[in-house]
């Protein structure tokens, strides 16, 4: 009978023992697969379980294909990800490993992963944080960006960093006035801020880095790269210590 060549995982019949009994639907007349149809169907209908298993090795294969073809990205891009020469960097800045965040000023979940990666880096101590700019939720986005970059091009990464914490706090529109407030509250030279936003300079970092992320396949905030690691999304600072360990375990 021909369902006996059907493999044994689907129809629970015998194995198939070489090559050359392997099915072959093109070699059946129609009866015959019609019958093998409803005899698939009977047994699926029966043992239910199967497609769910069939569907979670399925799963489980596609994400194992992605964060092959995530570390193959982010070993290509290294360099402009962990030393492009002109993104912020924090934390341990002689850290064994580096944490680069991908950020908007407007996204809430970047707001939620600000005390996560805080957490993060006292609790372990030897991770590199290196900041980028991906404004991609609109204008006020955009202004926020420049202003928090023409912070770091005019008055250095100390006063880049207050700015930075205080745009992550800030839920009112980034105007004129209110970013004046912030960077006068802080004591900063907020004309040469304000002048410096529409620079040529802001403007290329910020092409650079929407740039590096079309590259890197990432269309929202926060994503991460830590280490060889793409996190495309929030994660807790427990999970992604647990991650900064499975790195440094594969690096020896």
């Amino acid at each position: 009978m021909i369902l006996r060549h059907a493999a044994p995982a689907l129809l629970g019949l015998s194995l198939i023992t070489s090559p050359a009994q392997a099915l072959d639907l093109n070699a059946m007349s129609d009866a015959e697969r019609a019958e093998f149809g409803a005899q698939v169907r009977e047994y699926l209908l029966a043992n239910p379980e199967v497609i769910i298993e069939a569907i979670n090795i399925l799963e489980e294969r596609n994400a194992a294909a992605e964060a092959n073809a995530d570390k193959e990205l982010v070993a290509a891009n290294a360099e402009d990800l962990f030393n492009d020469g002109y993104s912020w960097v924090g934390g341990n800045p002689d850290g064994d490993i580096t944490l680069v965040e991908f950020m908007d000023y407007r996204c809430g979940y970047c707001r939620r992963a600000m005390p996560e990666v805080a957490t993060l880096l006292a609790q372990d101590g030897n991770i590199r944080l290196v900041i980028k700019e991906l404004p991609i939720l609109g204008d006020a986005s955009v202004v926020s960006s420049r202003f928090a970059i023409a912070t770091k091009q005019v008055a250095g990464d100390e006063a880049y960093k207050q700015v930075h914490d205080a745009l992550l706090a800030f839920s009112g529109e980034p105007s004129e006035v209110t970013l004046r407030r912030i960077s006068d509250g802080l004591g900063l030279d907020s004309d040469a801020i304000i002048a410096a936003m529409d620079s040529e300079e802001v403007t290329e970092e910020i092409a650079k880095t929407r740039a590096l992320a079309q590259k890197l396949r990432i269309s929202g905030t926060p994503s991460f790269v830590l280490g060889t690691e793409m996190l495309r999304g929030y994660l807790p600072a427990d999970q992604m210590l647990q991650i900064a360990n499975g790195v440094r375990a594969e690096q020896g």
